[in-house]
């Protein structure tokens, strides 16, 4: 056999860096951990149906089987923190070995799945796979005061926000064949100059807020030219985040509101995804029965990000002081659209037309229609878009948003200067 009927498979570890390995080795450590605490909570709840006493915490053994889970711990945490210590002081030597390298975009994909299943506790451990909040052009860190070449910059800014277990990267999608950039297509035609966040989507909505509030106050006063206008076009939770961040702004005293004008929302769930819900129904199922409660931990290990997504927690009030694994009645504050910003809502369904079913249920596979719509059974929670300002895209799923050149048209039709809405 030849060597051209074998092509030589590309090496997966093109996509790993040496910060990858310590990553690894505290992901490894903080799963056998969570080994531990379940099989010791089963464990435990047998020994509680027979009368006997569980120890000091909720789910922990007594005895000689308590010492024998807390040695497991304690050697597991030992170990954990050596080989962290040691790959840290190592990390500096790998990473000299060669130039840096670029992430591919697998890697970058990876990356921002597991920080949305689990941002927040990568944060809590210091991972070096936790994501940090940057401004991105063409995958690379956007500096306006060293912009990249080829680029010109104008006073229209159009910021994009993915969603959930997303990046900056997702903007850029296929269609027909083709390569579809919303950012770009809205530049084109309508003169902006786009730039993308990329943010741990794990984190609770109103932690990212502060920080988008804090880092736009910044973009906008670094900005090469006078800020004529911001626009942003936010996907699914970037829906939640912009309108967290503009709250946090506007409390804060921060000017850049101010240059805000427009948002689009492309699928944001504004009251909730019935798949949180749902989650948070298995926790309660598992914690049911003394047999199950151990595995409940399972379903808990799902981000701060997500549950925020229960009923579309956007401040702080909607979360601090409250477990977010208990089920409980949407306690939310209301928090309107921001006034004086031209806003919009783009809503997918999967059905040909509207019906109870689409609108409560299938939607456009992961958000109903009348959360995208801001439309809620309390008059008092309801969003109000005017008539003008929603458009629904049938047929369409809810990542087909990024790509669909239909919405692409309707967003310029609405963002055209010659159509947009005069706000006070």
């Amino acid at each position: 056999m030849t060597d051209a009927a074998h092509p030589k498979q590309k090496s997966p570890t093109r996509h790993l860096r040496p910060s990858d390995l310590r990553g690894a080795a505290q992901l490894a450590t903080q799963a056998t951990l969570g080994v531990t605490r379940i099989a010791e909570g089963v464990h435990q709840s047998v020994w509680s149906t027979l009368g006997a006493p569980g120890g000091k915490g909720p789910g922990q053994a007594r005895g000689i089987t308590g010492l024998v889970y807390k040695g497991v711990r304690g050697a597991t945490q030992l170990m954990g923190k050596g080989v962290d210590t040691m790959l840290a002081a190592l990390q500096p030597v790998f990473e000299s070995a060669d130039a840096p390298q670029p992430g591919t975009p697998q890697r970058e994909a990876v990356l921002a799945a597991l920080n949305g299943v689990m941002g927040d506790s990568l944060v809590a451990s210091k991972s070096p796979f936790a994501t940090p909040m940057t401004f991105r052009y063409q995958g690379e860190v956007f500096n306006p005061q060293a912009l990249p070449p080829g680029l010109t910059v104008t006073g229209k800014v159009l910021l994009l926000i993915h969603g959930l277990c997303m990046n900056d990267l997702g903007w850029q999608t296929l269609h027909e064949g083709h390569v579809m950039d919303q950012g770009e297509a809205l530049a084109s035609r309508l003169g902006y100059t786009p730039v993308y966040l990329r943010y741990n989507s794990g984190l609770h909505t109103s932690q990212n807020g502060h920080e988008l509030a804090v880092q736009m106050e910044q973009l906008l006063l670094n900005w090469p030219t006078a800020v004529e206008e911001l626009t942003v076009i936010a996907h699914s939770m970037g829906g939640l985040l912009i309108r967290s961040a503009v709250h946090c702004a506007r409390q804060d005293g921060l000017r850049w509101p101010a240059q805000l004008r427009n948002i689009v929302f492309l699928g944001t769930p504004h009251h909730g995804a019935p798949l949180e819900r749902a989650g948070s129904w298995v926790d309660t199922i598992l914690r049911s029965t003394p047999f199950t409660a151990p595995f409940s931990k399972l379903g808990q290990l799902r981000s701060a990000g997500i549950t925020d997504l229960r009923f579309g927690n956007v401040i702080d009030a909607d979360w601090q002081g409250h477990d977010r694994h208990e089920r409980k009645p949407d306690l939310r504050q209301v928090v309107p659209l921001p006034d004086g910003v031209a806003c919009y809502a783009v809503a997918a369904a999967l059905a040909p037309k509207r019906g109870a079913m689409a609108d409560r249920l299938l939607g456009d596979g992961l958000v109903p229609l009348h959360s995208a719509l801001g439309q809620h059974e309390d008059p008092s929670r309801s969003l109000v878009f005017a008539k003008s300002s929603q458009w629904i895209a049938y047929r369409m799923g809810h990542l087909e948003l990024l790509s669909s050149p239909e919405v692409t048209q309707q967003m310029v039709t609405w963002l055209s200067p010659e159509t947009a809405p005069q706000i006070d």
